[in-house]
């Protein structure tokens, strides 16, 4: 279905910008995407927006006149309306010429599948949206099996975490959960918790890891709780040589990510 809107004040124009804030999201179940690239990424991931906001005026393109095809075959809706209107959806002056609402999907430990890659990442407590899309980032570049988030994390589907993973989230696996619920899941099939962590840990380099390794990293201010690194199966340490005394937890991750997977795959 198409529409055209001209007006701030339909009631379309209010419900799409009320999805910028976590509350809404999660009520409605949907969350905003902005610009062609990230929708791009999404429809070759095999997700498509359940609508389509387009800038009048805008120029001509191959994809973007591909993906309006595509939603409305799949029963979505199409909007066309001014760039101001635009701008007044995403909260950005210079906003892109198009967005899209997509549905969310589970993100429930049921849905993943330890046995799908050798390497996944779990964040405990993260709180900045821009690590999070950072980490589904490493995720997609070491053909890890996803990112688990543990306890009370940043909105995966924010806008800011979104366009941190740069389109990541649309490709690689995402879960949430409980620690109480994560521990007994993973204890439950095989599978190694290694922590980033500075108690009674080792070199992370040559460190024994394991297939399916699981990689915990801590809040960016706090690390982990004593208890979660005391029930990990190995913790490691990476050298400090300047006056820091930690690495950014994203960065962290990142790191271990590529050494783990130096020693789980040997084809890398």
């Amino acid at each position: 279905m198409r529409k055209h809107i001209t007006g701030f004040s339909n009631p379309t124009v209010k419900y799409l910008r009320s999805l910028r804030d976590k509350k809404h999201r999660r009520r409605a179940g949907q969350f905003l995407v902005e610009g062609l690239r990230l929708l791009e990424d999404a429809r070759a991931g095999g997700r498509l927006p359940r609508t389509l906001v387009m800038a009048e005026g805008r120029a001509p393109h191959a994809l973007l006149e591909r993906l309006e095809a595509e939603v409305l075959e799949a029963g979505g809706e199409v909007i066309a309306t001014t760039p101001d209107i635009l701008s007044k959806i995403t909260g950005k002056e210079n906003a892109q010429s198009l967005a899209g609402v997509f549905d969310e999907w589970d993100t429930g430990l049921g849905g993943v599948d330890r046995d799908a890659a050798p390497i996944w990442l779990v964040a405990q407590a993260l709180r900045d949206p821009g690590n999070l899309g950072t980490m589904l980032r490493t995720c997609d570049a070491v053909g890890a099996g996803g990112l688990i988030l543990i306890d009370d994390c940043a909105d995966p589907f924010s806008a800011e975490a979104v366009r941190a993973s740069m389109g990541a989230i649309f490709t690689v696996g995402l879960a949430q959960a409980r620690w109480e619920d994560f521990l007994p899941w993973l204890r439950g099939g095989k599978g190694q918790l290694v922590a980033a962590s500075l108690r009674d840990a080792v070199p992370y380099r040559g460190a024994d890891y394991r297939a399916p390794c699981f990689i915990l990293v801590g809040n960016e201010s706090q690390g982990l709780p004593a208890e979660y690194e005391a029930a990990c199966d190995l913790r490691v340490t990476m050298p400090m040589k300047g006056r820091a005394d930690s690495l950014n937890a994203a960065v962290a991750g990142a790191v271990l990510a590529y050494e783990v997977l130096a020693e789980v795959d040997p084809s890398a």
